[in-house]
């Protein structure tokens, strides 16, 4: 067992800005490290009210001697280095010496330790820096620390701490990181006496990682491995089916540290972007062993940043092992027969029956399925949204099998904020050209028709008149632990915005009904996504700006580019965009329209100066 020692004033001058205590997560995290230094095989993490209430960690380490248990709360009292040159070959987590004095200047501390040669362990209470006691006491071999009133005598502090439910996100977020990388030991978490997290010993990641992110996930995970004379690269990478509209689900470890290193996620997303679509981020849990003298670990007080000696080597090392298992996985997916595809026909069961589903009561939202077949017609919520309603006007025109839908009673009773335009065709299937008097109109026809989804799903949301559709098999989904919070957190707005949830188990959900006016989505996609919205908001954010976050992301599903229209689909779609209230940007706040003027285009080609 190493024994504590406080290094020289030369030694800690010369070691980077001092550890801060920002919240309860890099508490957590800076306490878990030690007790992983201390060899633990268990350990159990309680948290109150987010942890700013209450943090308690219990190990099964080799714990602190009795005679260096005040000095483990002097600044720079650490049993990890003795002198400057050390930090050059450090293979622990800690270090520096500076994290329970700085959690203990600004909380209340209470640590039991025993060691294996002592019957009975030792107890310290400090508050705000200042000794309370030194006892005697009962205890198991291994160390308990409880943190209690989290910056009680820095009130300033507390300005900065998000909601309880997001502080202890982020908790869970850390345990589950430091849990992927020690797999041999046990992790049990629990927030507010209610269990968020159980991951037993395993020799196995992949076990872990079932723990953590569930069944789906894991059953979509490719293993990777290179072994070089320098550094080893392993882990596991995830196909396009558990991939997130963010970088929540990727994990990088440089000698089992947690580490954020844009070097390498660059490399990890480079080998992907021939396999993914765009906008999606990979999943990825990435170990890198590397000789310690090759890495530069002292950069960032928190110790979550890293340099390399030869970035070009680490670069190209993690790009190739990464390209070439998804070169091979894909490979391996199509290494099929050529006759399995021979009798199948792609359209016939498009063809046979169109079924949709039509609103025969609004306020019960019940429904009834129709046979459309013998009119040959689609109906294209996509591009139209609702079905029509009983009781009101609409024309119905077809064309190519896609009916054109006009409201002609609500859009006569608005005002125009552009004039009326004459459709001249289709650039590139993806942008609609058209003209009134001498001007030449460019409509981006994704961008106008999102807005169009957007601007009325805002407006029935503000009106509690949002109609949901009932799925003809609910969606369920199981989530992370954080994940599961973020929607706890905003289920009221969800309900709001026509979806109807239930619980259904530990960290999984029933989606059974969606807004019917989003059309055809795809549930489960829309859903992380407007939770990878809601994660990345701060806590002061307002409703309506939710309201904004999760309208933006369900109309991800309007027209696309690269899709053609017809003349009359064309005419509808502008038409719609003359009347709504902002038709000029897209939610993201791109231009949907540009005009050219006659002038402009024959300065272009000089016919005029």
């Amino acid at each position: 067992m190493k024994r504590i020692n406080v290094l020289d004033v030369n030694t800690s001058n010369k070691i980077a800005a001092g550890e801060v205590v920002e919240r309860p997560f890099s508490v957590v995290k800076e306490l878990i490290e030690n007790s992983l230094d201390a060899n633990s095989k268990n350990i159990t993490v309680e948290i109150q009210e987010g942890g700013q209430k209450s943090i308690r960690i219990i190990d099964d380490g080799e714990g602190i001697h009795p005679e260096d248990i005040e000095k483990a709360f002097l600044p720079h009292a650490t049993s990890k280095i003795n002198e400057i040159d050390d930090i050059y070959k450090i293979n622990t987590f800690g270090f520096r010496g500076e994290a329970l004095a700085s959690v203990a200047a600004v909380s209340n501390v209470i640590l039991k330790s025993r060691t294996s040669e002592f019957e009975y362990g030792k107890e310290i209470s400090i508050s705000g820096g200042r000794i309370n006691y030194f006892k005697d006491t009962g205890s198991n071999i291994g160390t308990t620390i409880e943190v209690n009133d989290l910056f009680y005598n820095v009130p300033a502090r507390l300005k900065f701490m998000k909601s309880s439910q997001r502080e202890a996100a982020l908790i869970n977020d850390i345990i589950q990181r430091l849990a992927l990388v020690n797999s041999k030991v046990s992790f049990k978490a629990l927030s507010n006496n209610n269990k968020v997290l159980f991951t037993a010993p395993s020799n196995n990641v992949s076990d872990t990682i079932r723990a953590i992110y569930g069944k789906n996930i894991s059953d979509n995970i490719t293993e990777i491995e290179r072994h070089t004379d320098i550094a080893s690269v392993y882990g596991y990478i995830g196909n396009s089916e558990i991939s997130r509209g963010s970088r929540n689900n990727q994990s990088l470890f440089v000698n089992k540290r947690y580490v954020k290193n844009r070097l390498i996620t660059t490399a990890v997303e480079s080998a992907f972007k021939s396999f993914l679509t765009i906008n999606k981020y990979p999943f990825f849990i990435i170990f890198l062993e590397i000789f310690p003298e090759l890495i530069d670990i002292n950069v960032h007080p928190t110790k979550s940043e890293i340099k390399f000696k030869d970035e070009r080597f680490i670069f190209k090392l993690v790009f190739d092992t990464v390209h070439e298992t998804l070169r091979k996985s894909l490979k391996d997916s199509f290494d099929i027969q050529n006759n399995d595809f021979e009798s199948f026909d792609f359209g016939k069961e498009a063809r046979e029956k169109t079924i949709v589903q039509v609103p025969i009561d609004l306020k019960s939202n019940s429904y009834k399925y129709e046979n459309i077949e013998e009119t040959a017609t689609t109906y294209n919520s996509n591009i139209y949204g609702d079905m029509p309603l009983n009781n009101k006007h609409y024309n119905i025109l077809s064309e190519n099998n896609l009916p054109v839908i006009k409201e002609q009673e609500e859009l006569s009773m608005k005002e125009a904020k552009f004039a009326e335009l004459s459709v001249i065709g289709q650039f590139n299937d993806t942008y609609i050209l058209a003209q009134s008097g001498q001007e030449l109109y460019i409509i981006d026809q994704h961008a106008a028709h999102e807005k169009i989804m957007f601007e009325k799903f805002i407006k029935k949301v503000k009106e509690s008149q949002v109609v949901a559709q009932l799925l003809s098999l609910p969606v369920v989904l199981e989530m992370s632990s954080e994940d599961f919070m973020i929607y706890s957190e905003n289920k009221e707005i969800f309900m709001r915005t026509g979806f109807n949830i239930e619980i259904f188990g530990e960290n999984t959900i029933s989606i059974r009904e969606v807004p019917i006016i989003l059309g055809n989505i795809e549930v489960k996609n829309l859903f992380l996504n407007i939770i990878d919205n809601l994660k990345s908001m701060g806590s002061g954010e307002t409703v309506e700006v939710k309201y904004d976050r999760i309208a933006t992301a369900a109309c991800k599903s309007a027209v696309k580019a690269n899709n053609r229209l017809s003349m009359l689909e064309m005419n509808s779609l502008i038409n719609e965009l003359r009347f709504i209230d902002n038709p000029f940007t897209c939610p993201h706040g791109r231009p949907t329209i540009i005009k050219i003027t006659l002038n402009e285009l024959e300065k272009r080609f000089k016919r005029i100066q």
